[in-house]
C-alpha cells in the first residue's frame, strides 16, 4: 500500500514539474512575445509610482495582456526597482519585455508635453506641445508671446506642474547674439546670469533640449561649442582659392548669405554672388549689413534704410567701404557657412528680390536694373492693393 502510494506522490510530483515547466515556459513566451498595441501610445510614469501600478495602468491601455506577467518578468530580470519617472513612447506590438526596458531605462522622456522655447529673428515666443503616438508629430496646444501677452494660457501653467514635461531652446538661423541673450534672460526654467553677449556669428542655431535649472550660461557654451565645430569642419572641407583666408572671415560671409535669403536652393548662388564680387574687387553692397551697423544686432529696425544712411560710411556699410564687414551681421546656420566655403559655380555678380521670396539674379549691370525695375513694379502692386 505504501508503494503505491510512493507511487502515486512520485507521478504527482512528475506532473507537477511538468505542468511548472509548462508554466515557466509559458510565461517566458508571453513576456517575450509580441505585445496586443494595435497603435502606439504614450505612457507617463510619475515620480514614485511602483511596478505594480504601471503595469496595471498599462494593462488597462490594452499594452500588455497581464499586468502579473509584467511584474513577475521584472522581478526576475531584476528591473522592479528601477522604474524611470517621465513619459514614454510605446511602439506598436512592443513586447512586455520591451516595455519594461523602456520603463525602466532612463534618459530624457521620448514623448508627451513640451515646453518649445523660440527664438526668431522678429520675436520670440512660446509653445506648448504634446506628441501624438499614433503619427510621431507634435501637436501644438498653445501659444504665446511674453512681451506681448499679459499672461500665459492656462495650458502653460498647468504643463509647468507635470513633473515629466520636457524644455526646449530651439534658436532660428539669422538670430543675433543679443537677440539670444535678450530671450535666454526671459525663460524662466533657466538661472543665472550670461557673463558677456558672445561673439556675433559664434552661436549655432539649433534646438537645445535644457532642464529647469540650468543655467544660462550652459546654453550659451553648447550653442558655442556646437558652432566652433560646424565652422571648424566646414573650413577643412572648403572649396579652393576662396577669396578668403580664415574661419572668421567664411563666418563674416556665411552671415550675410544667411541675412540675404531664406530659400534654401538659393544659398548656392547667393554665395557665387559675394564670392564673384571680393574676387573682382567690387563692394559687396548688401543692405542687412548696412541694418547691422545701425542696430548693432540689438532688435529688428523696422524700417526701410534712409539714402543718408546707405551713404554714411561706417565699418558695416558694404555700399561704401570694400571688402567684408568686422564681425559676422548674424548667427548663421549650417547651411550658410557651408555655402560660405562652397560657393555655387556662377558668373553671377548681382542680386534682387523677384517678388516669389526668391531673387533674380544677373551677370551685368543692365541685366540687373530689368530685374530691380521688375521688382519696383511689382512693390507699387502690392502698395495699391
Amino acid at each position: 500500500m505504501w508503494r503505491a502510494v510512493a507511487s502515486n506522490g512520485f507521478t504527482l510530483l512528475i506532473v507537477a514539474a511538468f505542468l511548472l515547466a509548462g508554466l515557466i515556459l509559458w510565461g517566458k513566451s508571453e513576456y517575450t512575445a509580441e505585445g496586443p498595441l494595435e497603435a502606439a501610445i504614450c505612457v507617463r510614469v510619475p515620480s514614485g509610482a511602483n511596478m505594480t501600478r504601471v503595469s496595471d495602468n498599462l494593462q488597462d491601455q490594452g499594452a500588455v495582456r497581464s499586468a502579473a506577467i509584467m511584474r513577475i518578468g521584472a522581478d526576475y530580470t531584476d528591473k522592479s526597482d528601477e522604474l524611470k519617472a517621465g513619459a514614454f513612447l510605446v511602439p506598436e506590438r512592443s513586447s512586455v519585455e520591451e516595455i519594461v526596458d523602456i520603463v525602466t531605462r532612463g534618459g530624457a522622456s521620448t514623448c508627451g508635453t513640451e515646453i518649445l522655447y523660440r527664438i526668431g529673428v522678429n520675436s520670440a515666443d512660446v509653445v506648448v506641445r504634446e506628441l501624438d503616438p499614433a503619427t510621431s508629430r507634435f501637436v501644438e496646444k498653445a501659444k504665446f508671446v511674453p512681451q506681448e501677452d499679459t499672461a500665459a494660457p492656462e495650458e502653460f501653467t498647468r504643463v509647468r506642474d507635470l513633473a515629466d514635461t520636457r524644455y526646449r531652446v530651439t534658436m532660428a538661423e539669422g538670430v543675433t547674439s543679443w537677440q539670444v541673450v535678450d530671450a535666454l534672460s526671459r525663460i524662466d526654467v533657466l538661472d543665472g546670469d550670461v557673463a558677456e553677449r558672445p561673439a556675433e556669428g559664434s552661436l549655432a542655431p539649433d534646438s537645445y533640449e535644457v532642464a529647469e535649472g540650468d543655467s544660462r550660461q550652459s546654453v550659451i557654451d553648447r550653442m558655442r561649442d556646437a558652432q566652433s565645430e560646424r565652422l571648424r569642419e566646414a573650413w577643412v572641407n572648403r572649396a579652393p582659392d576662396l577669396p578668403i583666408s580664415s574661419p572668421e572671415e567664411a563666418l563674416i560671409l556665411a552671415s550675410i548669405i544667411e541675412k540675404e535669403t531664406g530659400v534654401p536652393e538659393e544659398r548656392g548662388q547667393v554665395a557665387s554672388v559675394f564670392t564673384n564680387r571680393l574676387r573682382e574687387g567690387m563692394r559687396l553692397q548688401t543692405d542687412p549689413t548696412v541694418i547691422y551697423g545701425i542696430t548693432n544686432g540689438e532688435g529688428v529696425l523696422g524700417r526701410g534704410l534712409r539714402r543718408s544712411e546707405l551713404d554714411r560710411e561706417t565699418p558695416y556699410n558694404t555700399y561704401v567701404i570694400a571688402g567684408l564687414p568686422p564681425t559676422p551681421i548674424a548667427n548663421p546656420g549650417r547651411a550658410s557657412i557651408a555655402a560660405a566655403v562652397n560657393p555655387g559655380d556662377s558668373d553671377f555678380l548681382f542680386f534682387v528680390a523677384d517678388g516669389s521670396g526668391g531673387h533674380a539674379f544677373a551677370r551685368t549691370l543692365e541685366e540687373h536694373n530689368s530685374n530691380v525695375a521688375q521688382w519696383r513694379k511689382i512693390e507699387a502692386e502690392r502698395a495699391n492693393q
